[in-house]
């Protein structure tokens, strides 16, 4: 697992080392630093105890919760979201923290829940509003990307909590007779990619700028790419963002489907390690929080990926590991800590077993 993360990382520097035009500054320097720093911090955080997680799951809850109330008063806007708490030093991001005390908290919570309990409605309305305070706070940012993995991490856990399915049809129906509602609650550059998305060629110089530049991009690098530092898109700065949420593009020019396909094997080989931990756990809540972590990275890649290719509509949902910046790096690698505390766990119970 930790050569999996080294080698993504590091297939991310190299791309913002091209993406910056063959510098190591401004970005591939400090997105280095950053992660050598935050790589030494999941390491010590993999001594700490699953019991320990387990005590401080809604302590760690609540203070974010309180994050997310001081971004709505105090909060940093950026291209037209309020999203950061600026401490000068860093711009803390606290609905990237919530993804996981979300899942943390959920978990503590169906430990404790017998399991011929589950399914009753006053049982299931503590997680549900676990799941949906946080969500409608990051929403109100407006962050729709966010509160989606969110609600989607946090339904998975009740579901794979053993709740039963009638519960989950119907709310789909709420959902879906509530969605005319929902639409015209949508900020209106949300509408604009929802309608991009599903007709991106009807404003290619506006709206679907990005995503249109993404897709050629993309289409350009064929089976083996351009070359290292041969990229036109980026180069040419017609692919917006190539640092951040469209990093994927710009490597995929580079290195074409070959280069593409190491990073989704990379990733998957991540989800599947931590799903693994989840069929194995000790406890409910080993089990919750592997499945419930195993989700949040997958909805990262699969969201990031899967909007730049115009299979989804456009949203600020980083690439882990390869997009640059702190808080989305920060929460992966806290994430991969709190799987490997689980994984010691797991292999000191066999060898106490064993002798």
């Amino acid at each position: 697992m930790l050569t999996t993360v080294l080698a993504i990382t590091t297939f991310g520097l190299v791309t913002l080392y091209s993406a910056a035009g063959g510098h190591l500054a401004p970005w591939a320097t400090n997105q280095a630093v950053r992660f050598a720093v935050l790589f030494a911090g999941m390491l010590v955080l993999s001594r700490v105890s699953v019991a320990t997680w387990k005590q401080h799951a809604y302590t760690f809850y609540a203070v974010t919760l309180a994050l997310l109330l001081l971004v709505e008063l105090f909060g940093h806007i950026g291209m037209g979201a309020q999203r950061w708490i600026d401490l000068r030093i860093i711009r803390l991001q606290p609905s990237e923290f919530m993804k996981l005390a979300v899942v943390l908290s959920v978990a503590r919570f169906y430990d404790t829940v017998p399991p011929g309990f589950i399914s009753r409605p006053g049982v299931l309305i503590i997680p549900v509003a676990l799941v949906a305070v946080p969500a409608g706070l990051v929403m109100l940012q407006p962050d729709l990307g966010t509160a989606m993995m969110i609600t989607i991490a946090g339904t998975t856990m009740i579901f794979l909590a053993g709740t039963k399915m009638r519960w989950f049809i119907g709310a789909g129906a709420i959902v879906g007779a509530l969605l005319p509602v929902a639409w015209g609650l949508l900020h209106d550059y949300q509408k604009n990619r929802i309608l991009i998305f599903m007709d991106p060629e009807s404003d290619p110089l506006g709206t679907g700028y990005h995503l249109s530049q993404s897709k050629i991009a993309i289409g350009s690098g064929g089976i083996f790419g351009k070359g290292f530092l041969q990229g036109t898109q980026s180069h040419l700065e017609y692919l917006p963002e190539t640092h951040t949420d469209f990093i994927f593009s710009t490597m995929m020019e580079e290195w074409g489907m070959m280069g593409g396909l190491f990073v989704l094997l990379a990733y998957g080989y991540l989800v599947r390690w931590a799903l693994n931990l989840g069929f194995d756990g000790k406890s409910m809540f080993a089990r919750l929080v592997a499945a419930g972590l195993a989700m949040t990275l997958f909805l990262y890649v699969s969201i990031n990926i899967a909007m730049v290719m115009g299979l989804a509509p456009v949203v600020g949902i980083p690439l882990p590991l390869l997009s640059y910046g702190g808080s989305a790096m920060m929460t992966v690698l806290i994430l991969l800590g709190i799987l490997m505390s689980i994984h010691r766990e797991r292999f000191q119970a066999r060898d106490i077993s064993g002798l």
